[in-house]
C-alpha cells in the first residue's frame, strides 16, 4: 500500500498572485491531513514564487505527518533545511525559468556537488531523496551517493501521447524501480500525475510513495480538497 504525498505549492501560487494572504498554504495542510494524507510537500524555490520562508517555518509547527522539502541542491538551501529540520528533504534541479520542475537531477556528472548536500543534510540528521530520471545508471549513482530514497520522475511517462510511447516509459519506471529497491533505496514518484495515469503506476509494489500536486488541486477546485485528496488516496492504495 503505497504512501500518497502532496504538494500544496499551488495553493501558495495562487495566493501569490494577488499578493495577499489567502488562499492559506497552512490552511490547505490541515485540511490534506484530516483528509487521510500521509505527508505534506512544498517546494522552497530561490525564487520563491509560491511557499516563502514562513510558510516552511510554520508548516513545521503544524504538520503532524510527514513534511518533505523540496529544494535546490546548494548550500543557502541546505542552511535553511538543517535550521527548519523538515522530515525529508528531495534534491531537484532547479532552472528560473521553468514552469515547473522539468526532468531530473543529474548525479552521474554532478555527484560531488550533490554528495555535499547530501552528506550536509545527513550528518544534521536529515534524510534524502534524489529526484531523477528513471534510468538504471542515475539509480545506481544515487545508491553511491548515499541518499536514502530516490524519486523517480515520471514526467515523460504522463505526458506520452501514444500506448506504445507510454509503454516505454512505463517499462523504464519499472525497471528503476526494481534495481532502487534492490540496493536497498526507499523508491518514491512523481511528476505529472493524474487521477488517470497513477493507476497504472500504483501496481508497481516497489514505489512506496507517490508525490501528487497540481492534480489535486486542480480537482480541488471542483470538489473541494478533502475530497480531492481522498480521491486520490484511494486511487495509490
Amino acid at each position: 500500500m503505497a504512501r500518497l504525498g502532496v504538494n500544496i505549492d499551488h495553493v501558495a501560487t495562487l495566493r501569490q498572485a494577488r499578493g495577499g494572504a489567502d488562499p492559506d498554504p497552512l490552511t490547505a495542510a490541515i485540511l490534506v491531513e484530516l483528509a487521510g494524507a500521509d505527508g505534506l510537500v512544498v517546494h522552497l524555490r530561490e525564487d520563491r514564487r509560491h511557499i516563502q520562508d514562513r510558510d516552511l517555518t510554520l508548516l513545521r509547527e503544524i504538520v503532524r505527518t510527514k513534511l518533505d522539502l523540496e529544494m535546490a541542491a546548494d548550500d543557502a538551501m541546505a542552511k535553511i533545511a538543517l535550521s527548519v529540520k523538515p522530515d525529508l528533504v528531495t534534491l531537484v534541479p532547479e532552472r528560473r525559468q521553468e514552469l515547473t520542475t522539468e526532468g531530473g537531477l543529474d548525479l552521474v556528472n554532478h555527484r560531488e556537488r550533490i554528495q555535499k548536500i547530501v552528506d550536509l543534510l545527513r550528518d544534521g540528521g536529515i534524510p534524502t531523496s534524489l529526484f531523477v530520471e528513471p534510468t538504471l545508471d542515475q539509480i545506481k549513482a544515487a545508491h553511491k551517493i548515499g541518499a536514502a530514497y530516490v524519486e523517480l520522475h515520471t514526467g515523460r511517462y504522463a505526458n506520452a501521447k501514444r500506448s506504445k510511447e507510454e509503454d516505454e516509459e512505463f517499462e523504464a519506471i519499472t525497471q528503476a524501480a526494481k534495481l532502487a529497491y534492490k540496493l536497498g533505496l526507499g523508491v518514491n514518484a512523481g511528476h505529472g500525475l493524474t487521477y488517470k495515469n497513477v493507476k497504472r503506476l500504483a501496481k508497481l509494489p516497489e514505489i512506496v510513495e507517490f508525490n501528487i500536486g497540481h492534480s489535486i488541486i486542480a480537482r480541488s477546485v471542483m470538489v473541494g480538497l478533502v475530497q480531492a485528496v481522498r480521491e486520490m488516496k484511494e486511487l495509490v492504495n
